[in-house]
């Protein structure tokens, strides 16, 4: 006799951190007094504005102490975005302008293009703007992954050629949760004279960073993805690199970032990140338990599905799953019913039907790839959670897999005629599975 186990359920069930993370208490309230009283302009010379002024130089110090950088190396930004286009289009500006003048001291009739290499699995982040860039007469090189997303350094360095400017490679993919070797790769750029930048916004807060250890020239980072606020970010620039501004206005940011700097929103990611980095060798150890119960459950008790990414070098919060057989827009649909809130991969692609960029380039077929859908969790996610979220999640995929005749055909119950009416089919497969509140669900 089948018995049902009872969970104690949560209002709703968010694994979309990867997406974006609340904002924590401790950032919002380190932020309020910066969106009320002290709510002055830090470029301003009176006591108010340099109230906000100091609380600023305070953030950029407390943020430079996570990396192990200095606090004249941290330009605050509106976030991920910026930072990539800030770093790959000045750098390669600069850097073309530099070979530029060079080779026409040899050849006045020189013509340099300018060199970046990246790989395919980038946030669009940087593809877009390495399309920019390709637009503006600049040379990109995207590199092949292998099938768990790692970039390999050797394919790095035999890229690069003597106009090659800049090295991107992401430090985790916000996709599949893969970790690169960035001190690698970071090493062959300098080992050939070449800075090397890294979108680091699923990582920071996440993995232990130490910029100099690391080899990193140029790093971004966001807000919103360690429960600080949106719409702020920053770019870590090795003193040296100095790249030439890339917003123009006024002097803020050391006349590198033009525009009023948004101190509540520093402010609060200053306490977010803190916050963060305090505990992230507790917050790993939770996640990945919780992360590796989920694997080892969805791909163990669901027939045709496979982890996607590197098993074991990858986010502590991060699962990515194909399930054959299925759309993942229909699931996740089904899965919104049920208050579970989770995504087919990057938010910035959302609404798009096109198969992931990310698991098209690790070899997955498009079909597949369309049916793979992004888990990213919290600390507060129970192994109890994750049961419920299991055995919630499997009659579903059932219930879907069994509109597909390449499903039926693959477990042998391929039905002799295909006379019966679409609607009846579908009917008969929602009845045929238990689609009651999880509650009671099957155990």
């Amino acid at each position: 006799m089948l018995t049902r186990k009872v969970y104690q359920k949560k209002a709703y069930y968010y694994l979309d951190h990867a997406a974006t993370t609340p904002l924590s208490k401790e950032a919002l309230e380190a932020m309020i007094p910066y969106l009320t009283e002290d709510f002055g302009n830090a470029s301003t010379i009176y006591t108010l504005g340099q109230r906000a002024k100091q609380a600023l130089e305070e953030s950029r110090r407390t943020i430079a102490e996570t990396i192990g950088a200095k606090p004249q190396e941290i330009y605050f930004t509106s976030g991920g975005t910026e930072s990539d286009n800030w770093a790959l289009v000045s750098a390669m500006v600069s850097g073309r302008q530099r070979l530029l003048h060079e080779a026409i001291q040899r050849d006045p009739d020189a013509i340099v293009n300018g060199h970046l290499i990246t790989d395919k699995i980038e946030h669009h982040a940087i593809l877009q703007t390495c399309k920019y860039l390709e637009s503006l007469g600049f040379d990109i090189t995207y590199l092949d992954v292998d099938s768990k997303g790692h970039v390999d350094p050797r394919d790095v360095e035999a890229a690069i050629r003597p106009d090659t400017i800049l090295i991107s490679v992401m430090m985790a993919n916000n996709e599949i949760g893969t970790l690169e070797p960035v001190t690698e790769i970071g090493r062959v750029a300098h080992d050939h004279g070449i800075l090397f930048h890294t979108d680091a916004v699923q990582a920071y807060g996440h993995i232990p960073i130490q910029v100099s250890e690391m080899n990193i020239d140029l790093m971004s980072a966001s807000a919103h993805k360690l429960n600080g606020p949106k719409g702020v970010g920053f770019l870590y620039m090795r003193r040296g690199v100095n790249l030439k501004s890339f917003m123009h206005g006024g002097a803020q940011e050391r006349g590198f970032r033009a525009g009023t700097e948004n101190v509540a929103g520093i402010v609060g990611f200053a306490k977010a990140a803190e916050t963060a980095c305090a505990s992230l060798r507790a917050r790993n150890i939770r996640e990945q338990q919780v992360r590796d119960h989920l694997i080892a459950r969805l791909t163990r008790g669901v027939k045709f599905a496979w982890l996607n990414g590197d098993p074991v070098d990858r986010l502590s919060n991060n699962i990515n799953i194909t399930f054959q057989y299925i759309e993942a827009e229909t699931l996740l649909l089904l899965m919104n019913e049920k208050k579970i809130y989770a995504s087919a991969g990057s938010a910035c692609a959302s609404g798009s039907l096109e198969p992931s960029h990310v698991l098209l380039a690790l070899g997955v077929s498009r079909e597949d790839a369309l049916g793979s859908i992004r888990l990213s969790i919290d600390p507060d996610l129970s192994i109890e959670d994750a049961d419920y979220l299991v055995d919630t999640l499997k009659p579903m995929i059932e219930r879907l897999r069994r509109q597909s005749s390449r499903y039926l055909e693959a477990i042998g119950e391929l039905p002799e005629t295909d006379a019966e009416e679409p609607e009846a089919k579908a009917a008969g497969a929602a009845d045929a599975v238990d689609t009651e509140d999880a509650g009671g669900a099957l155990h």
